[in-house]
């Protein structure tokens, strides 16, 4: 038997229990970072400079790029580390091979950083050079000490797994153009570097039509949520979990975690009650809770 004293204790113990609880939770949000993701095009001065502010402002911001995606990264990733200087920030453009992202004294480049900045391009390029390697588990343990991680285009498919490859499956050799149907199996996707597992990321998004591509897979597997994120347009994920919009476009979200959806055996795909919402500069999506703000 439990007496009165041995109740008092006990509930003590479940308070301070859980107070400690909810402490290292407020804690571990706190210490996350910021993803910074956009889709690609001419990016504006104010998201460039947003990146910077994110990661410490000028004369604080210690910025690595990673523009391994293209085939002329060595030369563009310095463009960008440049740019990033321009506005106070130290910035330098790490162009390694994948054996050298395993070597140490390489890793230990990335200690103080407070932000990381994946470059356009192929996207399976950089997770080739990348993924699995101790530069990236750096480069993770960075954010989660709170560093702004982003890119663009390329730079911002790797940001969710699953990732989108760029390849299309099962297309008619008959026909000259791409992502025609809206069908199970017809986007080859791989694992990105998971910082978003909730949701998948598309880009050059409206300017190129990308909106059967996203359906297929939102529609087709889980997460059954995406975003599809136009040109010189940015996702900005904060600590705290809550998408901002902000840039020159939109982003459409489509949201089918609620929706009836065609059976796992059907080819063509179907849904009933998807969720759709174009938002431009200054809009926020809750993932959570699904609520949306427009900008007044």
């Amino acid at each position: 038997m439990i007496n009165t004293l041995q109740r008092i204790l006990l509930g003590a113990l479940l308070c301070a229990s859980s107070t400690v609880v909810h402490t290292v939770e407020a804690q571990s949000a706190a210490n996350r970072g910021t993803l910074f993701i956009v889709g690609g095009g001419t990016q504006p001065a104010s998201l460039v400079q947003d990146f910077v502010t994110r990661a410490g402002g000028s004369g604080k911001a210690n910025i690595i790029v990673f523009a391994q995606a293209s085939v002329n990264g060595e030369k563009s990733g310095e463009s960008k580390a440049e740019d990033f200087r321009k506005l106070g920030a130290t910035s330098r453009s790490l162009w390694i091979t994948r054996e050298q992202a395993n070597v140490d004294s390489i890793v230990r480049l990335l200690d103080g950083a407070t932000g990381i900045w994946f470059g356009g391009g192929d996207q399976n390029r950089l997770t080739a050079v990348l993924r699995g390697t101790k530069v990236e588990r750096a480069i993770r343990a960075r954010f989660d000490a709170g560093a702004v991680v982003g890119g663009t285009s390329a730079g911002a498919a790797v940001i969710s797994t699953p990732m989108i490859t760029g390849d299309e499956l099962g297309t008619r050799r008959d026909t000259t153009e791409s992502w025609t149907r809206v069908a199970r199996g017809s986007v080859a996707v791989d694992s990105g570097f998971g910082y978003l597992t909730d949701a998948i990321i598309d880009q050059h998004f409206l300017r190129r039509k990308r909106h059967n591509r996203l359906l297929s897979l939102v529609l087709g597997e889980g997460p059954h949520l995406g975003a599809g994120i136009d040109e010189g347009t940015a996702l900005i994920v904060e600590p705290s979990g809550l998408w901002r919009i902000a840039g020159a476009s939109s982003v459409l979200i489509v949201d089918a975690r609620a929706a009836k959806r065609t059976a796992a055996s059907a080819n063509v795909l179907g849904a009933a009650g998807v969720q759709m919402h174009l938002l431009p500069h200054g809009a926020t999506f809750d993932p959570k809770s699904g609520k949306t703000e427009l900008p007044r």
